[in-house]
């Protein structure tokens, strides 16, 4: 269940303890949804309704936040929007009414929460500071993970509600793809690779799920909007993904997280591989589906998995040792950002100007 409590630092070491070194598992409760894909359809493309949610802090609006020990307790949209789509998906599964009304409260935060910029990109900005390693990102930012799956939730909010003021907001929602991080945007280039970053500045190729919860987003978009250059974008991405796999590929059998930071945990490793297989079925890129088959655990031999999971735990650490991950603390004001986070009221799309200024499921927070 959602707790209401800040874990004090022993709390947060014996989690990390248990999470790691006693519950790895090689299963993780998350599996795909044939259903996804059609533009008549409301299902995406993966679920699981095993989650436990336990870095989630409910307001009292029913907007989940969530907290991690280097931003605090914040609003995050990729979070919310994520929230949204699995609460869609136990509707959809006829788990109940109540959970359709979750979806569109989700949805009705994140059309109050969207930015219209002054170059003609609608975005859904992290409103907290950020660091990961050397990189410092201060609110508001952007973040490819954040954008993909916002937009994948409003799609289907649109096809569910058909307001006018949705449907205008995703018609700007595919500009900041278009648009390198030094211009505001996501976009960078790694060998001439197309790369949608979750961390804008941060080392590349970055984070594997997050560039693919982006290619996803804009899949739905062109599904639904049918515009030529919302393919183009998804194309260009979808062939740097298959160039830049073998960045992520740990001897064909299990991926890196982010820039070979550390062998991916059992949770971003199954978001990666299932990911992957969806984004073969929707490109056609067989290669996609090739290192899908490559790194499915049921591969592996109990002697390979031993070595997969010793593997994890000094990567990992080793990772926390050279950055200090243990001094990250929250700053007076990361703070402020998480307490006065963006409003959960369900007021009207806000038509702001952002600068776009640059320096992360925001997933690499989780190094504690």
């Amino acid at each position: 269940m959602p707790q209401n409590t800040e874990p004090s630092a022993l709390q947060c070491a014996i989690r990390t303890l248990r999470e790691e070194v006693v519950n790895f598992s090689f299963d993780y409760p998350l599996e795909v949804d044939v259903d996804a894909g059609p533009r008549d359809s409301l299902h995406y493309y993966v679920y699981s309704d095993r989650l436990t949610w336990g870095a989630m802090r409910m307001d009292s609006a029913g907007i989940p936040r969530v907290w991690y020990r280097c931003t605090g307790v914040a609003y995050r949209p990729a979070y919310v929007a994520w929230y949204a789509l699995v609460n869609l998906g136990h509707y959809l599964r006829g788990k109940g009414s109540r959970y359709l009304e979750i979806f569109l409260k989700q949805i009705d935060w994140l059309e109050g929460q969207a930015v219209l910029r002054d170059d003609g990109a609608v975005v859904w900005a992290q409103p907290f500071d950020y660091s990961e390693c050397d990189v410092r990102l201060r609110a508001p930012w952007v973040s490819a993970n954040a954008q993909g799956l916002v937009i994948s939730a409003m799609v289907r909010g649109w096809r569910l509600t058909k307001k006018t003021s949705l449907r205008k907001l995703l018609e700007g929602s595919a500009r900041i793809f278009d648009l390198d991080v030094d211009q505001g945007g996501i976009r960078t280039q790694i060998d001439g690779n197309i790369f949608y970053t979750e961390v804008p500045g941060g080392r590349l190729p970055g984070i594997q799920d997050g560039f693919m919860n982006s290619l996803l987003g804009l899949h739905d978009l062109f599904v639904e909007t049918e515009d030529p250059k919302v393919g183009q974008l998804f194309r260009t991405g979808v062939e740097g993904l298959k160039n830049l796999l073998p960045w992520w590929d740990y001897r064909q059998k299990w991926s890196w997280y982010g820039c070979r930071a550390y062998l991916s945990p059992p949770s971003y490793h199954c978001q990666n591989r299932l990911l992957l297989g969806i984004l073969a079925r929707l490109s056609g890129e067989t290669t996609l589906a090739e290192y899908a088959d490559r790194w499915d655990p049921a591969n592996l031999s109990r002697f390979e998995r031993s070595k997969i999971y010793l593997g994890f735990l000094l990567t990992k650490n080793a990772f926390r040792f050279k950055h200090r991950t243990w001094r990250q603390k929250r700053s007076t004001l990361q703070a402020a950002h998480a307490g006065k986070a963006a409003d959960s009221s369900t007021a009207p799309v806000a038509i702001a100007m952002a600068d776009g200024r640059t320096a992360m499921p925001s997933n690499v927070c989780n190094t504690d």
